[in-house]
């Protein structure tokens, strides 16, 4: 438990090569599109949102509103956490700095658990929506939209942001069409948000109570999740201490009214109550409108599953990368998951994503939804926990971005999570504790063992934060640009070959986390 929850120890210099970095090609619009992208709300709206629809009823919306103003707190945590340790291990390089290796191992499984297992899950949902010009078996086309997004991921990240930047205009327009379309057509007033009812059987009704909403957050926190996928794109940001927040911050907003305002028009605008709880939005956009509409936002929804598709084939394979490069792995598998191709993508931890997501399609995942919105609160009550402890030591007086309300942000975080993760279905919790506890043991039995020369999470050369004439920034304002370390007037840092910082201090060039005192990797 010490090891989980003790300050960072101090970071020694690595030896040996220095690790590989990824090439940065990307900007805050390039970032943002792609970050869009893997929050995907079109396809969030069509193929999550008619799940809730079916439980919540009137109170889908209420219950995604509540959700996204949890995200603003996790968004605080992503954005200091991610401009101080900017690595494309995302949040287990984030949670292995502050609160240890073990706890970063658990962080690193829980989110290659859900990154891996929805994509295969929503590509499928690809055959539903090119049903108006051609009928595919779901796997089929499930399969072919990992393949194809295996291809895009292994080319230059720069063109991938513009490609997935295309498919985003077109999934806002289909939102915007169907919240256009819900408003024009309204049969209740804003007060039914506030008075939640669910269709049951029989042409019955029923009240949606408190319990529900809170069970239902879990999978509201789900809908959003993708605004994260900033951080695993640090490495390749330009100027990742200023523009990893406003990418984390600016993504969550733009995301969460592209799907809630449509969430709000659809309640509103439905037929009736059983047409509201059915989900079915086809049928309602086709009521609202005629088949040519219909047609198109569904053509439109099966480009926003592709997009997703693409961008989380690009967020798996860093993830990998990351965790090859910071030998979580045999040596073998490291070697082959940390090489780069051509267009300076992890070509390799590519295919080692897309291939087997493509075959995954042909398995009934269904159920696995609710298994995703257990990891993504245990994920995010984690990242909540670094976040209480990133201002400690030589963290303190780092160049980052800083939330304000700090602790009370975090603490309050922890609490609503770890009280939600008690609301959620037994089986599922149970699923999700079989996973950690297998991922547990592969921690004890081999790297602990090996703790000198395993998961060594490392942070990028240029990219470790350095104290600021000791002085923190302001809460909310940002450091300075890349690269630039801010030095008392007349002094220098040092030459090269010198011996860098001291115990306590952020380290030099592929700095490494965890390392017992005095053991080199």
């Amino acid at each position: 438990m010490t090891e989980t929850l003790s300050a960072p120890q101090a970071l020694a210099p690595a030896t040996g090569p220095t690790p590989q970095k990824l090439k940065r090609s990307i900007g805050v619009v390039g970032g943002t599109l792609l970050t869009l992208s893997c929050v995907t709300p079109a396809s969030t709206l069509f193929v999550v949102v008619p799940d809730l629809f079916a439980t919540l009823g009137t109170y889908t919306a209420l219950t995604i509103a509540i959700g996204s103003l949890l995200c603003i707190a996790v968004a605080f945590c992503y954005s200091e956490l991610g401009t101080l340790i900017p690595s494309a291990g995302g949040e287990y390089a984030m949670v292995s700095t502050m609160a240890g290796r073990l706890a970063g191992w658990l962080v690193f499984v829980l989110s290659l658990l859900v990154v891996m297992i929805v994509p295969p899950v929503i590509a499928m949902g690809t055959a539903d929506y090119l049903a108006p010009i051609v009928h595919i078996p779901a796997p089929l086309a499930g399969g072919a939209v990992m393949l194809l997004a295996t291809l895009a991921g292994l080319l230059d990240l720069r063109a991938n942001a513009w490609i997935t930047g295309i498919f985003l205009v077109l999934e806002v327009i289909a939102a915007g069409v169907v919240a256009v379309l819900g408003f024009a057509h309204s049969r209740r007033g804003a007060s039914a948000l506030v008075h939640g009812t669910v269709a049951g059987d029989g042409h019955t009704t029923s009240t949606v109570t408190a319990m529900m909403v809170v069970s239902g957050l879990a999978i509201a926190l789900f809908i959003t999740q993708g605004f994260s996928t900033a951080v695993y794109l640090s490495e390749e940001l330009e100027h990742p201490r200023r523009n990893v927040a406003r990418t984390v911050l600016a993504t969550l907003a733009i995301s969460t009214a592209v799907i809630l305002v449509p969430v709000v028009a659809i309640t509103l605008g439905a037929p009736d109550l059983a047409a509201l709880t059915s989900g079915n939005l086809s049928d309602m956009v086709n009521a609202w409108s005629n088949s040519a509409v219909g047609t198109f936002v569904s053509l439109c929804v099966a480009l926003a599953i592709i997009n997703a598709g693409i961008v989380m084939v690009i967020q798996n394979s860093r993830v990998l990368f990351a965790s090859a490069r910071d030998k979580a792995w045999p040596e073998r598998v490291n070697r082959g998951l940390s090489r780069l191709g051509r267009f300076g993508s992890p070509w390799v931890a590519t295919l080692v994503v897309g291939v087997p997501g493509a075959a995954l399609c042909f398995v009934n995942l269904d159920t696995l939804y609710g298994v995703t919105g257990v990891s993504v609160t245990a994920m995010y009550l984690l990242v909540a926990v670094a976040a209480l402890l990133c201002r400690r030591g030589a963290h303190k007086h780092a160049t980052a971005w800083r939330m304000p309300l700090w602790p009370a942000v975090p603490v309050l975080l922890i609490a609503v999570l770890a009280y939600i993760l008690t609301q959620q279905e037994t089986q599922y919790l149970v699923w999700t504790g079989a996973i950690v506890a297998v991922a547990t043991l592969y921690w004890a039995l081999y790297l602990r063992p090996r703790r000198a020369t395993r998961w060594l999470v490392s942070i990028p050369e240029d990219e470790v934060g350095l104290p600021e004439d000791d002085v923190a920034p302001a809460e909310g304002e940002f450091g300075p640009a890349e690269g630039e370390v801010a030095l008392p007037e007349g002094e220098s840092g040092p030459a090269r070959g010198e011996v860098g910082p001291a115990e306590g201090e952020v380290g030099g060039p592929g700095t490494q986390v965890g390392l017992p005192e005095g053991a080199r990797a």
